[in-house]
């Protein structure tokens, strides 16, 4: 007896930092290097701030727990010499961070062209209030995506199971039909625990290939518009 026939993809979802941008740890070293901090003392601070507070600095901010300015100064305290906000010379630490915060234009590119094939594209992000406006900028959010779900608005960020279940409230297709690419492997598989196909970004070219093999695979979707 032949089972049954694997659903079409007909939602793509996405993360947004590290895969419709570059790579988070080029972001951090160049955040690194702004404030004359050497990266491994940078990271250590958050490890010990996480570690002392029991929560992570960038988790809270990413949820709403705490503002920008409280998250940075959790984490200066346990800098050699415990600098205040003087170490970012005036300069809101979204500003420095996003200067070395790029845009992976040819995944969004490629995004473009399956929102005109018919397909739904959606973003689940675990983000920053205070950045809303920087992040935003860099993406065509209303012409190509569907729903955008950021954690600072939810309160609930990755891999928390509630914010996927947000997702899918918000996308008229079920998990079976949803791709979801992240760069984190935890975030992948609480995708894969909803039902959803689930796809680790690497690089975007290798993302890329594995993205239109798995949905020619999967059967391509009726167009909306000819691409051709």
């Amino acid at each position: 007896m032949s089972g049954a026939a694997t659903p079409r993809i007909r939602a793509v979802v996405l993360d947004y930092g590290g895969v419709l941008t570059n790579p988070l740890h080029e972001t951090f070293a160049a955040f690194a290097d702004t404030v004359g901090v050497p990266l491994e003392q940078l990271q250590a601070a958050f490890a010990t701030a996480t570690r002392v507070d029991g929560r992570s600095p960038m988790a809270d901010l990413e949820t709403g727990r705490c503002t920008e300015e409280e998250m940075v100064l959790r984490v200066l305290r346990h800098l050699p010499g415990s600098p205040g906000l003087e170490l970012l010379g005036g300069v809101p630490f979204g500003d420095l961070w996003f200067r070395a915060r790029l845009v992976n234009e040819p995944l969004v590119e490629r995004l473009g062209e399956l929102h005109r094939a018919g397909y739904l594209i959606a973003l689940l992000t675990n983000n920053v209030k205070e950045w809303g406006p920087r992040w935003r900028a860099g993406l065509p959010l209303d012409e190509i995506f569907h729903t955008v779900v950021d954690s600072s608005a939810e309160g609930v960020r990755k891999p928390d199971p509630e914010i996927y279940r947000r997702l899918l409230d918000r996308l008229p297709v079920p998990a079976e039909e949803c791709l979801f690419v992240d760069d984190l492997a935890e975030n992948c598989a609480a995708a894969e625990a909803r039902g959803m196909t689930t796809i680790g970004f690497t690089t975007t070219g290798a993302t890329l290939r594995a993205v239109d093999a798995l949905l020619d695979e999967r059967g391509a979707y009726p167009t909306r518009t000819s691409t051709a």
